[in-house]
C-alpha cells in the first residue's frame, strides 16, 4: 500500500481536516491511534507509523485514541480507492454480511473468490474482512457507551458481541481497562428522549436543505413525518419495526434518535440511516471530478454539499418507483399513502403517535394476493406489484449489491414491472452504485438543454455521461437538482420521471 509518509506526517501536523477518515497515525510509544485532527501534541515523526482505515490500525495492534474518538471520524471507506469490489463489499458488512455468515459467502454474493477478496481488502484498506467487521463492531461499542446510558449488557447486545463475556474480554485486550471505566472518562453521556441517540459524522460541506426538501416531497404520512429540521419515520428490519428520527447535529454531523423493540438491530439501522443521507461520501473528492466538465462546474459550485440521497428499503423503493411511473410525484404520493393504509402493518407506539407515525411500508408477504391495483391504478401495474412481491419474498437479497453495476443492472431489469430506469434508479438508490446513471430520465434531459431549446438525445446523454465516471450518480443529482424549478410534463410519456419515485 502507497502512503507517502511525509504527506501523511503534514495532514497531522496542520491538523487537516480534509484528511480525516482518509489517514490514521498509530503512535508507537502511547500504542494508540489518532485521526488528523487529533488535539493531543503531534509525536516524533519516527514514533508514528499511517494506516488507511482503523481496523488496519488495529490489526497491527493500535488501540483507538479516547481524545480524537476514531469511531466518530466519517467514515470514507467506501468511497476511498478505485477497487468498486471493495466498495460493495464494504456496504454489505455495514449492513451485517459477516454478522452470521463468512468471508467466502461475502465474495460469493460479490463474484470473486475468498482469496481475491481478502487479498483487495489487504491491498486497499491494510486489513482482513472479517477485521473490518470486528473494528466496526467495537467502535460502534465504544460510540454507545460514550454517547448513551445504555447499560453495558445492552450495549454488548448492540454492538452484536456474542456475549457480555466477550465484550468485557474485547474491551481489557483492547484498552487495558473495562468497558465501564471508558464511560466513566468520556464524562456526562447524553440521553436520548426516546431511544439510543448517536452521531453520525460526515465529511462538509453537506447540504441539508437538498436533502431534507428531496424527503419532503416523497414523504407518506403515517409513515414519514418531515419538517426543515427533523426527519422521522417507521422502520422494520428482521420483522421488529421501530422508529427513527433524523437532525442535523452543531457541527460535521447529523443526529440519529432510534427506537426499536430489539437492539440487535441497532446496527442494521444505522446503516441504514447513513445510506440514506449519503454520510459515506466525499463531496471535495467527487466535486474535483465533476467539476471538470464545463457544464457541470457552475452546479457544483452552486451545491457543494449535495448528496444522492438513499433508500431506506429495496422492496419499498421498487414499490414506489412502480408507482410513480408516468405520473407526478404527488400522485405516487397519494398511491404510496393508499397503499399504507390498506396493506401497512399498523405500529403501536406512543412515541411514533406523537409524531404522526402509525404504520410500516408493507413488506412483500402483505402484498401477495392482494388486488393492488383497486387503489387507483391499471390493472397491469397492480399486477406487476404483486408479481414483485412474490419474487422479492422467494428472495430477499434479490436487492443488494452484485459483482458489477452491469449485473447489477441485468438482475433489476428481470424483475416485473422494472425497466432501465427503473432498475438505474433502483442501484442508484438502494444499491448505491455512485456510476449508476437513468440516462433516458426526462429531468436530465431537459436539465442538459442548449440555450437554443435543444435537448440531447438518452444516447446522447449517455455518450456525454462517459466523462463523469464513476461518480454519474453525483452527476445526475446534479442535473435533477438544477431541473427542480421545471415543472413535470403534462404530457404522459413512456420515458419515465425520476421525481415520480
Amino acid at each position: 500500500m502507497d502512503m507517502d509518509f511525509e504527506a501523511c506526517r503534514r495532514a497531522f501536523v496542520t491538523r487537516d481536516p480534509r484528511f480525516d477518515g482518509r489517514v490514521f497515525a498509530g503512535v508507537k510509544t502511547t500504542g494508540v491511534y489518532c485521526r488528523p485532527i487529533c488535539p493531543a501534541r503531534t509525536p516524533k515523526a519516527e514514533n508514528m507509523v499511517f494506516f488507511p482505515s482503523a481496523a488496519a490500525a488495529q490489526a497491527a495492534g493500535f488501540r483507538p485514541c479516547l481524545r480524537c474518538r476514531p469511531e466518530a471520524s466519517p467514515d470514507l471507506g467506501a468511497w476511498r480507492g478505485t477497487s468498486n469490489t471493495v466498495s460493495r463489499a464494504l456496504a454489505l458488512i455495514e449492513a451485517g454480511a459477516l454478522d452470521g455468515g463468512d468471508v467466502d459467502a461475502l465474495a460469493g454474493r460479490l463474484g470473486v473468490g475468498e482469496r481475491q477478496l481478502r487479498r483487495l481488502f489487504r491491498q486497499h484498506l491494510g486489513a482482513a474482512p472479517v477485521t473490518v467487521a470486528q473494528t466496526r463492531r467495537v467502535l460502534l461499542a465504544k460510540q454507545l457507551i460514550q454517547e448513551t446510558r445504555l447499560p453495558m449488557a445492552e450495549v454488548a447486545l448492540a454492538a452484536g458481541f456474542g456475549s457480555v463475556r466477550r465484550f468485557n474480554e474485547t474491551f481489557q485486550a483492547l484498552f487495558g481497562r473495562p468497558p465501564g471505566e471508558l464511560r466513566r472518562l468520556s464524562g456526562e453521556a447524553s440521553a436520548a428522549t426516546a431511544g439510543v441517540a448517536v452521531r453520525l459524522p460526515y465529511k462538509a460541506p453537506y447540504d441539508w436543505e437538498a436533502m431534507i426538501g428531496f424527503l419532503t416531497a416523497r414523504a407518506i404520512p403515517g409513515v414519514e413525518c418531515v419538517s426543515p429540521r427533523r426527519y422521522g419515520r417507521t422502520l422494520s428490519v428482521d420483522g421488529a419495526a421501530g422508529v427513527v428520527v433524523v437532525t442535523p447535529g452543531e457541527g460535521d454531523f447529523l443526529r440519529a434518535e432510534i427506537r426499536f423493540p430489539r437492539l440487535q438491530a441497532l446496527p442494521a439501522v444505522i446503516a441504514r440511516i447513513r445510506r440514506v443521507f449519503d454520510l459515506t461520501a466525499d463531496p471535495g473528492l467527487i466535486g474535483a471530478h465533476l467539476s471538470q466538465d464545463a457544464r457541470l462546474a457552475p452546479l457544483v459550485a452552486a451545491r457543494p454539499g449535495l448528496r444522492a440521497p438513499g433508500a431506506w428499503d429495496g422492496f419499498e423503493l421498487a414499490v414506489r418507483a412502480i408507482l410513480g411511473q408516468q405520473i407526478t410525484v404527488t400522485a405516487a404520493r397519494n398511491l404510496a399513502a393508499k397503499l399504507v393504509a390498506s396493506h401497512g402493518e399498523p405500529l403501536e407506539d406512543p412515541a411514533a403517535a406523537a409524531l404522526g407515525l402509525s404504520r410500516v411500508f408493507p413488506g412483500p408477504e402483505r402484498l401477495i394476493g392482494q388486488d393492488i391495483a383497486a387503489l387507483g391504478m391499471p390493472r397491469a401495474r397492480g399486477a406487476a406489484l404483486e408479481a414483485l412481491a412474490r419474487r422479492v419474498a422467494a428472495d430477499p437479497a434479490i436487492f443488494t449489491p452484485r459483482a458489477d453495476l452491469e449485473s447489477a443492472i441485468e438482475a433489476l431489469s428481470a424483475l416485473p414491472g422494472v425497466g432501465p430506469w427503473t432498475a438505474q434508479y433502483i442501484a442508484l438508490r438502494e444499491l448505491r452504485e455512485p456510476d449508476a446513471f437513468p440516462h433516458a430520465d426526462i429531468g436530465l434531459l431537459r436539465a442538459m438543454e442548449t440555450p437554443d431549446g435543444t435537448r440531447p438525445s438518452p444516447e446522447a446523454l449517455l455518450a456525454t455521461s462517459q466523462a463523469w465516471r464513476p461518480w454519474r450518480a453525483y452527476a445526475a443529482q446534479h442535473l435533477w437538482a438544477a431541473d427542480s424549478s421545471a415543472q413535470p410534463q403534462p404530457k404522459r410519456t413512456r420515458t419515465h420521471d425520476r421525481r415520480a419515485a
